[in-house]
């Protein structure tokens, strides 16, 4: 298996379970690993043969901004839906850090792996 990668997507959301939360911007820090086959498009120099990491990281980055959840878990498992249901893609790992949320820690979040059924 072939896997696609981004690595720090930043994105500015609305997340958090409180009140003070849910009144600011937090950026959030994404890493994405995504199975793809790329024999096709190393083959032809062809980025229609290729899992276009742009589009993926725009419609990402769109529905991230556009979202507001309490909790990085709901936030994850929404991004690796999209990404299994919109793209060639049968498999994605995610990172999700929301930065600095711990006094002390330099980050925090959640690592996910889905495939599609």
């Amino acid at each position: 298996m072939d896997i696609v990668f981004v690595e720090g997507l930043k994105v500015d959301t609305v997340i958090g379970i409180y009140d003070w939360e849910k009144k600011i911007r937090q950026d959030i820090v994404l890493d994405i690993e995504m199975s793809s086959d790329i024999a096709a498009a190393a083959e032809t120099d062809h980025i229609d043969q290729a899992l276009n990491y742009k589009s993926v990281c725009k419609r990402i980055a769109s529905f991230v901004r556009d979202s507001k959840f309490e909790l990085v878990e709901t936030l994850a498992e929404k991004i690796c839906q999209i990404i299994l249901t919109e793209f060639d893609v049968n498999w994605v790992k995610l990172t999700l850090n929301k930065g600095e949320a711990i006094t002390g820690a330099s980050g925090v979040g959640v690592i996910i792996e889905r495939t599609k059924s």
